[in-house]
């Protein structure tokens, strides 16, 4: 069986070194970088299972490089987690929110980390009827492609929008309050609030259109997909 791989990206030697031997004892293949732009570049050829990201990095920051990740069709699916010293909750969210999968802040325990590591890589392998196609009302998703039509025109969504409809789309008439939503997009341990959950609602409905009334709102509940 395939070792899962891991790139590893900071800036700083020790920290560096630190997660490779931890990671390497746990059976990982682990891949290093420095640099924001390194870590582009590796991730595209490389095509890691998970990319650890230090978001204070020279040139092109943490940040920028998850934006930039999550974008891409060829690298959307692949699970990001933010390690930073960086712990601030609008620096949380905003990693959340560009489609990160989990964010851990140093110092940090190894043992710790290696749980949280293992923890995302089991989330990210979706059963097969996640990776399926759907196709309800006038919307299609395509998971495989990070990909959403709405008359068969393309719409752009960041990571997160995607998990949101996706999930949402896969059952509809089912209602879902917010922490169930943020449970089965990001993981039950996730540090997002119920409050940018409705702004990522929100900013989901405007990119689709008109075919953001199909995701309503449950008043005192949360939100459902229209049968």
């Amino acid at each position: 069986m395939a070792k899962e791989k891991i790139l590893l990206v900071d800036d700083e030697e020790d920290i560096l070194k630190l997660l490779e031997y931890n990671l390497t004892k746990e059976g990982y293949e682990i891949h290093c970088v420095k640099t924001g732009e390194e870590a582009l570049s590796k991730t595209s050829a490389l095509l890691p299972d998970i990319v650890v990201l230090d978001l204070m990095l020279p040139g092109v920051d943490g940040l920028e490089v998850c934006k930039k990740l999550k974008s891409d069709s060829g690298t959307a699916h692949i699970s990001i987690v933010m390690l930073t010293a960086k712990g601030e909750e609008p620096d949380i969210v905003a990693g959340l929110e560009l489609g990160a999968d989990d964010y851990i802040t140093k110092p940090f325990s190894p043992k710790v980390l290696v749980a949280r590591i293992r923890n995302v890589l089991r989330r990210g392998k979706k059963k097969p009827e996640e990776r399926a196609a759907v196709k309800i009302h006038n919307v299609d998703i395509n998971p495989e492609r990070h990909e959403v039509l709405v008359k068969g025109k393309k719409v752009e969504l960041t990571a997160t929008e995607f998990g949101l409809l996706s999930f949402l789309a896969r059952r509809p008439g089912t209602v879902f309050t917010r922490n169930q939503i943020i449970g089965a997009v990001k993981g039950a341990n996730c540090a997002v609030t119920d409050r940018s959950v409705d702004v990522q609602i929100a900013g989901l409905r405007k990119k689709l259109g008109p075919a953001g009334r199909y995701i309503e709102t449950v008043h005192g509940v949360g939100y459902r997909f229209m049968e």
